[in-house]
This record gives C-alpha cells, structure tokens and sequence, in this order.
C-alpha cells in the first residue's frame, strides 16, 4: 500500500505565484508604513507632551534624509492603499437604480472627491499663517 499523496507547500511563498495574490500582498504590506508612520506620531505628541526641549530633540531626529524619505515612502504607500480602497467600492457596494446598475465611476468619483476636499482643507489649515 502507498502512501497517501501530499501536496507540496511552500508556506512562506505561495503567494507568489498568483499575480492577484502578490497585489494584495503588496497593498498590504502597506499597512506596516502607516503603522511606522503612527509610531513616529505618538513619539511626537509624548515628546510635545515632555516640554521644548524633547520636542526639539523630536524635530532634530526627523530632520535627516533617512527621515525625509521614510515620510515620502509613508505617502506613497498611503497614497496606493487609499486607491486601491477607493477602486474596490463598486465590487463591494452594489447600487442600482431601476433594474440597471450605476455605472462603477459614480461611485468610485465620489471617494476622490473627498479625499481632495479633506486634503486642500487640511493644506491650507497647516499653512494658514
């Protein structure tokens, strides 16, 4: 008698080997920046919350290059993952009007337009002076 037949695993890389999987892979991976990104943010506000001169040594760590692009690495990838997001509204909200679906762009438009307006808002809260 043989042995029952074992498929061949690879735990850590079967998610190579489908293009749809290594998008979601990607588009979760992210997630780690804007994690990165929230720890910078809570050691900002305890470095505020200890008095100026923790806050200016905060100001000083962040003014290196490696800094710079760590920030423009975070944007870029919040940038993806909010994309991303926004595509997949008419794949998980289906709206019909009559018998007829809406076409998927009003309801992808919506979300940019937000995101715009949210985005101009906060631009010109940072740079009011």
């Amino acid at each position: 008698m043989s042995e029952p037949y074992r498929r061949p695993i690879n735990p850590s890389t079967w998610w190579l080997k489908n293009p749809n999987y290594r998008f979601v892979m990607y588009r979760e991976l992210t997630s780690v920046f804007i994690i990165a990104f929230l720890l910078i943010f809570l050691w900002f506000l305890c470095s505020l919350a200890r008095g100026p001169e923790a806050y200016n040594a905060f100001l000083q760590r962040l003014s290196s290059p490696w800094s710079f692009f760590f920030h423009l690495a975070t944007l870029i990838a919040a940038c993806f993952h909010s994309c991303t997001f926004f595509n997949l509204t008419p794949k998980a909200i289906v709206v019909r009007k009559g018998e007829e679906k809406i076409a998927d762009a009003f309801l992808i438009a919506p979300n940019y337009v937000g995101w715009l307006t949210v985005s101009v808002v906060i631009f010109l809260i940072a740079t009011w002076s």
